[in-house]
C-alpha cells in the first residue's frame, strides 16, 4: 500500500496484466478478486496532499490500465505483420501505443476515485462510480472502444452472462468493480470497518444471486428454431494475403464455391440443403458488383432458393477513375444473382478503416491498414434487412457487434443479428475468442440469436441467451449447417437502456456523500 515510485508502477502493472486472465478466453474471474483489492490498496496508499494524491492515484490507474491493454490487445500486431513490408515498422507503436492511450481512461477513473474517497467499505463503491464513468467514456469517447470492459468478466459461465439482460454491459461492469474489490477491506483497521466479512460475503451472495437468476431464465428459454429456415455458414480460413490479393481473385473464388457446397452427410445435398448461406466481411480480393463472372458463378451456385448474405467492398457511386471511394458492406444475393440489400458499415475501425487526421498523416507517409486510398466511407445508419423466408435480420460488420446498448437500433427490433467478420488479421490469438464473446454477449443483452460468419474463425451460431447451437473453431476450414433460433421478447435491458446502472450511481453517490470524509493521511 506503501509502495511508491517504479515499485507502485510496476504492482499496477502486474495486476492490470493478470486481470486479462478474467475475460476471454481464458475466463478465470477469480483472479480479480486480488487484482481489484490491489488497486483499493494503492488507492489507500496515494500521497497525503489532496491533489498530489489525484496525481499519484492517477499514475497508478495508467500503470494497471497499460497493463491490462498491453496483455489483453496484444494480437493487434499480427494486423502489422499481414504486409509486413509495409506496415511491420509500425508494430511496436501499435502495441504500446493504444494500450498507453486507452489506460488514460484508468488513470481518469482512478484519479476521480481519489477525489471522492472514503474510509471503509463505502469506498469500493466510489472506485466502482470512478471506473465506470471512465469505462464508459472509453466505450464513446473518439468513436469508443469498449473492448475487454471489466463487465465482461461477469459474462461467464453462462448463467452469470444473463444478467447483461436486465443491466448491460455497463451495469455489469459497476457490479464488477464493487464485487471484486471487497477483500480489500479484510485489511482495514477495525475502527473503519468493524465488521470486514460482510462486504465480501455480500459480494458472494450477489453473485450466487445471478448465477440463480440466470439459471432460471436458461431453464425458462429453452431453444426454439424458426421454421423452413435453414443456415449455412462458410469459413473460409483464407490467409490475409491472398484475402486481399487482386490475382489469386479466381482460387479465391473457387475456394468459396466449393466448400459452400461441401456434402456434409450421406443425406446431404451440400448448399441446396440450405435457404440461407452466409460469407464473411470482405470475403474478396475485387468488387464484386464489377466482377460480372463472380456474380454468375453465385447465381449458379445458389440456385434455385437460397440467398446469399455476405460481406464485399461496394464501389461508391460518386467515385471518378483514379479516385476510387468505397463501402465495407453487407449484400444480399437473390436465387436470380440480383441484389436484394445493402448494408454500408457504420462504425468504422481507426487506422483500420480510415485515418484519423488524414490529410496530415498520409502526407507523413501513412496509410490505412487495408490500403483503401482515402479511407472507407461511413453508411449512413444501422439498418435491419428483409430476407424473404425468415425475419428481418440486422447486418453488423467486425466489431460493430460489441457496442453495448448501440449495436441494435432503436424502434427498428429485427428477429436476428448477423455479424460477419475478418479476425483472420489477428492469427491465432486471444483476439477472436474475445470478439466472439463480446457479440454473444451483445445477442444476450437484447435477447436475439447471432449468427456469426468469420474468415477464420469463430464462425458460429448462438441462441437469444447465449447457448452456442453450433460453431467452426478458430483456424478451421468447413461450414457450420443450423436452423435459426427464434428471438425473444425485447429484455429489460433493450427496453430500458442503462436506467439500472443510473440507479446504481446514485445510490452509491449518496452513500460516499453521507461517508464523506477527509482522506485519511498515507
Amino acid at each position: 500500500m506503501l509502495a511508491s515510485g517504479w515499485r507502485r508502477a510496476l504492482i499496477a502493472f502486474v495486476a492490470g496484466a493478470v486481470s486479462v486472465l478474467a475475460v476471454a478466453p481464458f475466463n478465470a474471474w477469480p483472479v480479480l478478486f486480488v487484482t481489484f483489492p490491489v488497486l483499493v490498496w494503492l488507492i489507500d496508499g496515494s500521497a497525503a496532499g489532496r491533489w498530489s494524491g489525484v496525481w499519484v492515484a492517477a499514475g497508478t490507474g495508467w500503470c494497471f490500465g497499460f497493463g491490462y491493454f498491453v496483455a489483453g490487445l496484444y494480437w493487434i500486431g499480427y494486423a502489422f505483420l499481414v504486409d509486413a513490408k509495409t506496415f511491420a515498422w509500425l508494430l511496436p507503436i501499435a502495441v504500446t501505443g493504444l494500450p498507453a492511450y486507452l489506460a488514460l481512461y484508468t488513470a481518469l477513473g482512478l484519479a476521480l476515485a481519489r477525489l471522492i474517497w472514503v474510509r471503509g467499505p463505502v469506498r469500493l463503491l466510489a472506485l466502482a462510480v470512478a471506473l465506470t464513468i471512465a469505462e464508459w467514456l472509453r466505450g464513446h469517447l473518439l468513436t469508443g472502444f469498449p473492448w475487454n470492459t471489466f463487465g465482461y468478466a461477469l459474462t461467464e459461465p453462462l448463467a452469470l452472462a444473463q444478467s447483461v439482460s436486465l443491466i448491460g454491459v455497463w451495469g455489469l461492469t459497476f457490479l464488477a468493480v464493487a464485487i471484486f474489490s471487497t477483500p480489500a477491506v479484510l485489511a482495514d483497521d477495525r475502527s473503519d470497518t468493524p465488521h470486514p466479512f460482510r462486504a465480501p460475503v455480500l459480494a458472494l451472495a450477489l453473485l450466487a444471486a445471478m448465477a440463480g437468476y440466470g439459471a432460471a431464465r436458461l431453464a425458462m428459454h429453452k431453444t426454439e428454431f424458426v421454421p423452413g429456415v435453414k443456415l449455412r455458414i462458410m469459413q473460409p480460413d483464407l490467409q490475409q494475403d491472398a484475402k486481399f490479393n487482386y490475382a489469386a481473385k479466381d482460387a479465391v473464388m473457387a475456394r468459396y464455391l466449393k466448400l459452400s457446397d461441401r456434402v456434409t452427410g450421406p443425406q446431404s445435398k451440400g448448399v441446396h440443403d440450405a435457404t440461407i448461406l452466409i460469407w464473411p466481411e470482405s470475403a474478396f480480393p475485387f468488387f464484386l458488383t464489377q466482377q460480372p463472372d463472380a456474380m454468375a458463378q453465385i447465381a449458379t451456385l445458389i440456385k434455385p432458393h437460397t440467398e446469399l448474405i455476405t460481406g464485399a467492398v461496394r464501389v461508391s457511386s460518386d467515385s471518378v477513375p483514379g479516385h476510387v471511394r468505397a463501402y465495407n458492406s453487407v449484400f444480399l444475393i437473390d436465387p436470380d444473382g440480383s441484389i436484394r440489400g445493402i448494408y454500408d458499415k457504420v462504425h468504422l475501425v481507426p487506422f483500420g478503416e480510415y485515418l484519423p487526421f488524414e490529410p496530415w498523416l498520409e502526407k507523413l507517409g501513412l496509410q490505412n491498414l487495408t490500403k483503401q486510398v482515402g479511407g472507407f466511407l461511413s453508411g449512413d445508419r444501422r439498418r435491419a434487412m428483409d430476407v424473404p423466408g425468415a425475419p428481418k435480420m440486422l447486418p453488423l460488420i467486425c466489431y460493430e457487434a460489441i457496442f453495448p446498448g448501440e449495436s441494435v437500433p432503436r424502434g427498428e427490433r429485427p428477429g436476428w443479428i448477423v455479424n460477419v467478420t475478418n479476425d483472420g488479421w489477428f492469427g491465432i490469438s486471444t483476439g477472436p475468442y474475445q470478439h466472439f464473446q463480446q457479440a454473444r454477449v451483445t445477442a444476450i443483452a437484447e435477447g436475439l440469436p447471432l449468427v456469426r460468419a468469420a474468415n477464420t474463425g469463430i464462425s458460429g451460431v448462438v441462441d437469444p441467451v447465449g447457448r452456442i447451437i453450433r460453431s467452426l473453431s478458430l483456424g478451421e476450414e468447413g461450414v457450420v449447417d443450423s436452423s435459426l433460433p427464434r428471438a425473444l421478447p425485447p429484455t429489460p435491458y433493450s427496453h430500458f437502456g442503462n436506467y439500472a446502472l443510473i440507479l446504481f450511481m446514485v445510490v452509491s453517490g449518496v452513500a460516499i456523500g453521507r461517508k464523506r470524509i477527509k482522506p485519511k493521511v498515507g
